[in-house]
């Protein structure tokens, strides 16, 4: 949503902002192009609404002031509007009515989700690769701004070069390649295929502009993955929906003031009140057009201890010690608060944000997550008492850090420096990990990590095909026999025969080679 994309932007130097190319939620194409209440919903460029569809001269009469908030080149640009399709009318259609307000339409194709699979679009759409080049062509024929794509890699790097050279051939100005497979998503994310972008990016021509997308945690990931894989630019989903600050570096030792937060090891990150105040302030000024609340400098180590507030009388509330009475934020009625959650997207969109910003934060003080979890839509108040509570909680973690006595000791060397990152999550962790009042990515375990705890079972399909390939893994043919030597006679058994000298050896009458775990008997 804008809030959260002018959220992001605005923690870097105003000099580099629109230098972080923005990318709004997906829209349906189907519902964007003909039903008025749903882009009403979801992309608000104008105050007073747009034509349908808005044509090059009504939108070059529009003034600044008619500007709402999606795509206002003052704040939100560059934008492209990412849609799903299935039907290259739909798509153009729909594309028109954002034409105006952005630089590009992405078409995605990267969507893994069941819904995606049940309405075929998406990441579902990679075996019908002729329709996504049709939808794409009409597009860089018939739209006055540049079309471009986001695709998943397949299973060899041979197929994603073909499917990518599909997209870039029916006109894609721009490719993002999601460096995962279709089926890697929930507890089966697993790591994203740096290697097969670099690929891609070795393997096309030199001008095609190429984004890369997947392990982007943290802001150090940024570099390492240009580094890597070559890439034009990189794109971070889920990394910025827990922390809005990635892309912008921390600020140098002793530069920190009241946002950045940095431990005795060096390691920090942006305290999340800090990073809720900012959103709120967004909230206020852009979705509900008031002026912020007057708040005091965030809390600080070292800061006086505030005298505990007395309880106000009735004939006292209102009114300052040395002043007149305070201004009243806007509170929505129910009917407006009915209309906002229909119709601002930005509002609906409060819940869901901070509690991904505020996960480690909320898994620590329920008094946070319960009173967050009775929000609702259009209700500020509750939301600004939510920030109270947190700047709270971040004051009371801080406070405890700095009471804690400080060792001289050296840390001692991570047991996980040595992991591989595709076989165990620890060593991510241990990079990651910060205190909870910190902005910080959420890590996923890896799948077989997930499985080993219960949380993710396998299909019997996925089964078979993970115990091939670890049958393969081992030197073994699929389905093949499964066999070891006698060691008291030498002789070669079979798998019935060998199972048989396993139980003499339980009982002392010789030893057998057993198969490596995880290998299964065919």
């Amino acid at each position: 949503m804008q809030a959260w994309r002018l959220l992001s932007r605005s923690f870097l130097p105003p000099d580099q902002q629109k230098s972080l190319l923005a990318y709004t939620p997906m829209f349906h194409s189907k519902m964007f192009g003909e039903k008025s209440n749903y882009r009403d919903a979801h992309f608000q460029p104008l105050k007073s609404g747009a034509a349908s569809p808005p044509d090059a001269y009504h939108v070059s009469q529009v003034e600044d002031g008619d500007r709402h908030l999606d795509g206002n080149p003052m704040f939100d640009r560059p934008l492209m509007v990412q849609f799903c399709s299935n039907d290259p009318d739909d798509f153009l259609r729909a594309a028109k009515h954002v034409a105006p307000f952005c630089d590009a339409v992405d078409l995605n194709l990267g969507c893994p989700q069941g819904i995606a699979k049940r309405g075929k679009y998406g990441a579902f759409l990679q075996e019908d690769q002729g329709l996504i080049a049709r939808m794409i062509s009409k597009l860089h024929k018939e739209l006055e701004v540049p079309v471009t794509a986001k695709m998943r890699v397949l299973e060899t790097k041979e197929k994603t070069l073909e499917y990518a050279k599909t997209i870039l051939d029916a006109g894609a100005s721009i490719i993002t390649v999601h460096g995962r497979r279709r089926e890697q998503k929930g507890h089966n994310t697993g790591l994203a295929d740096w290697q097969m972008i670099r690929y891609l990016r070795e393997s096309l021509p030199k001008d095609t502009v190429i984004f890369a997308n997947g392990n982007i945690l943290q802001h150090e990931d940024i570099a390492a993955c240009l580094e890597a894989t070559g890439a034009d630019g990189v794109m971070s989903a889920e990394g910025n929906l827990y922390d809005p600050t990635i892309f912008a570096p921390p600020p140098p030792i002793g530069q920190e003031g009241h946002e950045y937060w940095r431990g005795r090891n060096g390691k920090g990150g942006y305290r999340v009140d800090a990073v809720m105040r900012r959103y709120m302030d967004i909230i206020h000024k852009h979705a509900l057009g008031q002026q912020p609340p007057v708040r005091k400098p965030l809390w600080m180590p070292g800061d006086p201890e505030e005298p505990p507030k007395q309880e106000q009388t009735p004939s006292e509330e209102g009114e300052e010690e040395d002043g007149p009475p305070k201004k009243k934020q806007k509170r929505l009625s129910k009917a407006e608060q009915k209309k906002a959650k229909s119709s601002n997207p930005n509002l609906t969109a409060m819940q869901a944000h901070l509690f991904h910003m505020l996960r480690p934060l909320v898994s620590e003080h329920h008094n946070v997550r319960d009173a967050l979890a009775r929000s609702r839509t259009g209700d500020i108040d509750a939301f600004e008492n939510v920030l109270v509570l947190v700047e709270q909680a971040v004051k009371q973690g801080i406070q405890a850090y700095e009471s804690s006595p400080p060792t001289d000791a050296p840390e001692p060397l991570s047991s996980t420096e040595n992991l591989d990152p595709y076989e165990s999550s620890l060593a991510t962790v241990a990079r990651c990990k910060r205190p909870y009042w910190v902005c910080q990515p959420y890590v996923r375990p890896l799948p077989k990590e997930a499985i080993e705890k219960g949380s993710m079972t396998v299909s019997k399909k996925e089964k078979k095909r993970m115990e091939e390939e670890e049958t393969k893994a081992v030197g073994l043919e699929v389905g093949g026999r499964v066999e070891g030597k006698d060691q008291s006679t030498g002789e070669t058994l079979g798998k019935e025969n060998l199972q048989a000298s396993e139980k003499r050896e339980e009982k002392g009458e010789g030893v057998v080679e057993e198969p490596r775990e995880g290998v299964v008997c065919g």
